[in-house]
This record gives structure tokens, sequence and C-alpha cells, in this order.
């Protein structure tokens, strides 16, 4: 029988990220070239580049967009046809597009400088919530909660939560959920953390469960229901339609 696990979404959890911090420093990634600073304008790049796409291809283009612009000011400059030749392969064009005008609104409206809070960011060209705080927390060491793909994954199996992450009141769930497990301090080792236990461990499919650092508390791998959490989109229903004869 499933067992069906209620948790307070407001609950502050410490020794969740506690765990998630101390796996991190010792067993996460710590070489992608976009952790070797704390520029804002590098690490925006990164993460708009990894949006639906695997580190191993996004390296190669991060590198090579630096060398053609390489600070906010040269790519808000630059045509933007340059910079969708430069994109081309990445695939998602609409990302390259908010790219270049999210560069000239930094120059534009912000003198050059990236903001530290979530809000601002968020207001910018194609940078979301989850985006927002990936930046203001690896840049300025902001204590803001992501969710992107693979942290909904791991929240959702961790803490069996029931429903379609990409239904409303479950995502606001999971926002919820997020915020209240932020640690006080380590919040970039503790974001890095997150993405790295989704993208390398707790993934889609065949999730590593015997090297994660959750698995004690995971009430996905408890219940054995990894592979149904998170919950699949609902299939529409589609209406019967019948022929009445007169």
């Amino acid at each position: 029988m499933k067992r069906v696990v209620e948790h307070s979404i407001t609950q502050h959890d410490p020794d969740f990220s506690k765990a998630l911090i101390a796996w991190q420093k010792q067993h996460g990634r710590h070489q992608l070239p976009w952790q070797q600073t704390r520029d804002a304008y590098r690490i925006w790049l990164s993460e708009i580049m990894l949006q639906q796409t695997q580190v191993t291809t996004v390296i190669p283009y991060y590198h090579r967009f630096l060398q053609h612009f390489p600070h906010v000011q040269s790519l808000a400059a630059a045509p933007v046809d340059q910079v969708m030749s430069l994109w081309a392969g990445l695939g998602y064009y609409t990302r390259a597009r908010n790219l270049h005008r999210c560069a000239q609104a930094i120059v534009q409206q912000h003198a050059g400088v990236f903001p530290a809070d979530v809000e601002s960011l968020s207001a910018l060209p194609g940078i979301g919530l989850s985006t927002a705080a990936a930046i203001a927390a690896f840049a300025y060491g902001t204590r803001a909660a992501i969710l992107d793909g693979n942290v909904k994954r791991v929240l959702c199996r961790v803490f069996g939560v029931e429903g379609f992450p990409g239904q409303l009141a479950v995502e606001r769930q999971l926002w919820q959920l997020a915020a209240g497990l932020l640690p006080k301090r380590d919040i970039e080792a503790y974001t890095q953390g997150l993405m790295d236990l989704g993208a390398t461990v707790c993934t889609r499919t065949r999730p590593r469960c015997e090297a994660c650092p959750m698995q004690a508390r995971c009430v996905a791998y408890e219940t054995s229901r990894t592979s149904e959490l998170p919950m699949r989109r609902p299939k529409k229903v589609t209406p019967e339609k019948r022929s009445v004869m007169l």
C-alpha cells in the first residue's frame, strides 16, 4: 500500500540543507568554468545557456561567447545577427534573443551592473525566478530559492509531493517548500548541491539512490516510488462524441 506523506510546506529542515551542503563539498561538481568566478555576467551567461541544455554541450559555447563578448557591454553593442550566429546549434533560440535584449537592458537601465536582488533580476528579459535566484546566489551570496526541473524532481521525491509539478497549486507548494529549506549560510554550496544532486544522482530515469545523501529521508525511496515521482502531466480527457439517430 502506498504511504501518503504530508509535509508542512513552511517547515524548515536544517538537516536537509546540512546534508546537502556536506555532500556537495565532497561529491559535487567544482571544476565547471563558471564556478571559478563571481562575475554576475559570466554566471548569468552560463545559467541562460544551461536552461534545458546539457553541461557538456554548453561549455564550448560558453567559452566562445566570452571570447567574442568578454563583458556585458560588448554583448549589448553586438549586432543581434552575430549573437544568433554564435548561438547556432545550442537550440531554443528565444534564449539568444533574450540574452541580447537583457544585455542591453543591463547597460541602459543598470549602468552595466547586474542587480543583486531576485525581483530586479527576474524583471529582465529571459530571466525567470529560479534563474534570478541562481544568479543572485552565485554572484552575490543572496539567500534565495531555486526551482528548476531538476530541483522539482528532488523535492517531489524526497518529500513525497503529490501532483504534477507543472500545475499551479503543486508548483506553489514546491516554491514554499524550497524557500523553507534554505540554509542561513553556505547558500552557494547549497544551491549548487541541489543542481548537482538533480543532474547527477536524482536523475529522471535510473536514479542512483545508493549514492544519494537524502536516501534515509527520501519518501520516494522508502515507498519504492522513484519511478512515479514526480507525477506526470495528467492526460487530457477527450470528450466522447455520440451520434443520435432521429
